[in-house]
């Protein structure tokens, strides 16, 4: 069911009851499969008998109907996939929050001067202490189809953590046999796949200009967060990725990191004002 908090006009809304926003706003009847959601809108007070929409619901109606930025936040732990996001518009900015196992995602208004405090807090990005200075750069590499085969082994865990870094040990040399001979990589990646906390990736599309011409414009990022072994930035498969792009030969390499790097690379991705059509935006 939808829900909303007007004392701080936020809402509790599916993508279902956003595609009846978007048909009253064209002045359209929603569809007929959409009945039950217009009734459940209207149950709270959202939108009015005769289709007219509540004024609480302005920031966020006129800034999903118009973005100049959206920001997609796609995470993958032990619940399974969610997805978050923020859309910024010209007036307001507007993020949303999924949760395990419920349809609603939760809208709320924030600063545009906390939007990168936002995107940190919706990957659960901490403090964590900072390499040595001059420390050489860890990467280990494989490929998609090893991990693969190291997340089936994860499902059927062992008996104790021995015996399941032990399968999935096993699971990552029968699938990329050259790992057999790179032993420390071979280590280096059982214990991140064990110790893995979530995946994220974070893509941010605008309208901008390529050579003249007003173009899609794509930044992203992905990264690994394995708990006491920290953050690991997934460098290949290289985001952006295409439909179809990535294969079971496909590499995967990873690059550790710290939080104060991963800050700075969510914040690269936001473009600058100048660089969006229009150049202004809240």
């Amino acid at each position: 069911m939808p829900s909303f908090d007007s004392s701080r006009a936020r809402f509790r809304l599916a993508d279902r009851h956003i595609a009846v926003f978007a048909h009253l706003l064209d002045g359209e009847t929603p569809p007929e499969e959409l009945t039950q959601s217009l009734t459940e809108l209207q149950r709270i007070g959202l939108v009015g008998e005769e289709g007219e929409l509540a004024p609480l619901l302005g920031d966020l109606l006129r800034t999903l109907a118009d973005p100049v930025m959206m920001i997609q936040v796609e995470i993958t732990g032990a619940h399974g996939p969610l997805n978050h996001g923020v859309v910024v518009g010209q007036d307001a900015v507007i993020a949303h929050d999924g949760w395990p196992g419920e349809e609603e995602s939760e809208y709320v208004s924030i600063e545009p001067s906390t939007l990168v405090w936002e995107l940190a807090r919706k990957v659960n990005l901490h403090r964590g202490e900072r390499p040595e200075e001059g420390a050489p750069e860890v990467r280990v590499g494989t490929t998609m189809a090893a991990l693969d085969a190291a997340f089936v082994a994860l499902e059927e865990p062992g008996p104790d953590d021995d015996a399941t870094r032990d399968l999935v040990r096993t699971a990552l040399v029968e699938a990329d046999p050259a790992l057999a001979d790179r032993d420390q990589a071979l280590t280096t990646l059982r214990d991140l796949i064990v110790s893995l906390n979530a995946t994220w990736r974070i893509t941010t599309s605008w309208d901008g200009e390529h050579e003249g011409e007003r173009a899609a414009m794509v930044r992203a990022l992905a990264v690994w967060d394995c708990g006491p072994l920290g953050h690991w930035i997934r460098e290949q498969p290289e985001e952006p990725i295409l439909p179809g792009q990535v294969g079971p030969e496909s590499p995967l390499v990873l690059v550790r990191s710290h939080a104060a790097e991963v800050w700075r690379k969510i914040t690269a991705l936001i473009p600058d004002r100048e660089d969006l059509v229009g150049g202004s935006a809240a």
